[in-house]
């Protein structure tokens, strides 16, 4: 049985807190549907380069681990937004400002 979702701006709001509680600046670029708009994460690291996250169902596993969906400059990292905002207007979007590029997404209780 598939494990319930929670609704995306909820998400988002328990990561933006988590995010707050490290220490890790963190915004809104881009608000989706508030119950079930994907989110892509954006971690600028501070130097000119950035890296871009979201999440792919994992057939294999069964399960929609975060993926990196580009990564290097900002410019070009920005422009993948875009891009994937233009396919889907619901999505979120969060950017992290992280020179190690520490995001939380790997830390339990982020599914």
């Amino acid at each position: 049985m598939p494990e319930p979702r929670l609704a995306t701006g909820i998400w988002v709001s328990a990561y933006l807190a988590r995010l707050g509680l490290a220490n890790i600046p963190a915004y809104v670029i881009a608000r989706g549907d508030e119950t079930a708009g994907a989110v892509l994460v954006k971690c600028a690291r501070l130097d000119g380069t950035a890296v871009l996250y979201g999440r792919e169902w994992d057939f294999d596993s069964d399960t929609r681990p975060w993926q990196v969906l580009a990564q290097g400059d900002e410019r070009e990292v920005d422009q993948a937004v875009v891009r994937q905002r233009g396919f889907d207007p619901d999505l979120w979007v969060v950017e992290i400002e992280s020179r190690d590029g520490r995001t939380l997404l790997d830390e339990p209780g982020l599914a």
